[in-house]
């Protein structure tokens, strides 16, 4: 611990789109108080950092086994490449301090403890008090999901569940929102003062995306006027990584003793930062809409049930009303014709906030043992 009685914290990558985040909403908090930080980087150490708590230091070196010993928690937002080079080594160095991981490169290690901790406090007390020195954030689409329903989740109640997920440019990094927004520009320069002709502005588009000078090297399609039904690598059986992740990690932040099957399709679509999922969930029991309403509502105060009529939901349930919030909304709720027990639902939120940063700052107060901060935050 350091001289003045705070706990020494490393932040890495805190330059790039969830480290700023982070930063932020740390910021906001009055987080950086509980804390003594050090800011690290993989590209310049040595020069400048941050201006924290009217201070600024040195940056250290991120790749200094020994400098980042000193550290009693990291941070880590730098992504999975870091991660892999540096995370084994430092253990092996002997290094036992707390680390947090926004890379989904130990999310299903044994040794590490996803965190969404409004959905899987029990969960993470558990492998605290177990000893766990990883703690990892989850992937964004699923924590969006789980901040929906997972009041649901927890109590039991669902049997199964598929999803139809529409996931915003940010999730493939700050790169494809700049990209995406260039592609905007490019249509938007190319049809401005032209004579348009609505029955033959697809054609005219598909022309445009052609060209050579069409932005596209970083999403490596069209994203503008499109959508693209594929996220990550292939696995297996046709399924995607992205898609994948719903059930390995949602049964493992749970902790489910009997693993809940989650399937379905993840697309990109051409909206910059929040995460959708339409969800059809197959429940164990029947239940009224007023009792899973209730049982939804219990799980956390950030989650808004929209009431399931035209004008609430055009308004409320879009990624336009959630952007920059920690608010989770959920709409659509009713009874298919599939049958009583089967439910439709819409989930929307922020993947910058709940799907990637706030996972993480609120478990780096648990582990500075301050819960009743995150208590008070709830009440808000």
């Amino acid at each position: 611990m350091a001289k003045n009685g705070l706990r020494k914290v490393g932040f890495v990558g805190w330059r790039g789109m969830v480290g700023r985040v982070l930063l932020t909403r740390m910021e906001e908090e009055k987080d950086f108080a509980l804390i003594e930080p050090h800011f690290f980087s993989t590209s310049a150490p040595g020069s400048k950092g941050p201006v924290v708590k009217n201070n600024q230091t040195n940056l250290k070196d991120a790749f200094s086994l020994a400098e980042l010993k000193e550290m009693e928690m990291i941070v880590a937002t730098q992504g999975g490449d870091y991660t892999k080079k540096i995370f084994s080594a430092l253990r092996s160095s002997g290094w036992d301090g707390y680390w947090i991981d926004a890379a989904s490169t130990l999310r299903l290690h044994e040794d590490a403890c996803i965190v969404l901790d409004p959905i899987n406090r029990k969960v993470i007390d558990e492998e605290v008090k177990n000893g766990c020195r990883n703690f990892i954030g989850g992937n964004c689409t699923v924590s969006v999901m789980l901040m929906g329903i997972g009041g649901l989740m927890n109590e039991g109640l669902v049997e199964w569940v598929s999803f139809m997920s529409y996931q915003a440019a940010s999730g493939a990094g700050a790169k494809a929102m700049e990209e995406l927004i260039q592609q905007m520009n490019y249509l938007a320069n190319h049809f401005q003062g032209v004579n348009f002709d609505s029955l033959n502005a697809d054609q005219e588009m598909e022309e445009l995306f052609g060209r050579n000078d069409f932005p596209q090297k970083t999403i490596g399609q069209p994203l503008v006027n499109s959508l693209l039904p594929w996220i990550d690598t292939e696995v297996q059986k046709g399924q995607s990584r992205e898609e994948s992740k719903s059930f390995s990690e949602a049964n493992k932040i749970l902790n489910l003793a009997s693993p809940v099957p989650i399937d379905g399709t993840c697309v990109r679509v051409p909206t910059l930062r929040c995460h959708s999922k339409g969800l059809t969930i197959k429940l164990k029991e029947k239940l009224s809409l007023e009792e899973i309403e209730s049982l939804l509502l219990s799980s956390h105060p950030w989650l808004k049930i929209i009431p399931n009529n035209r004008k609430a939901t055009l308004e409320n349930l879009t990624p336009s009303a959630v952007s920059r919030t920690l608010n989770i909304h959920l709409g659509r709720l009713r009874k298919t014709n599939l049958g009583e027990e089967y439910l439709n639902a819409f989930v929307v939120g922020d993947q910058l906030l709940w799907g990637a940063a706030e996972p993480l700052r609120r478990a780096l107060l648990i582990l500075l043992g301050e819960s009743e901060r995150l208590i008070h935050e709830r009440k808000e």
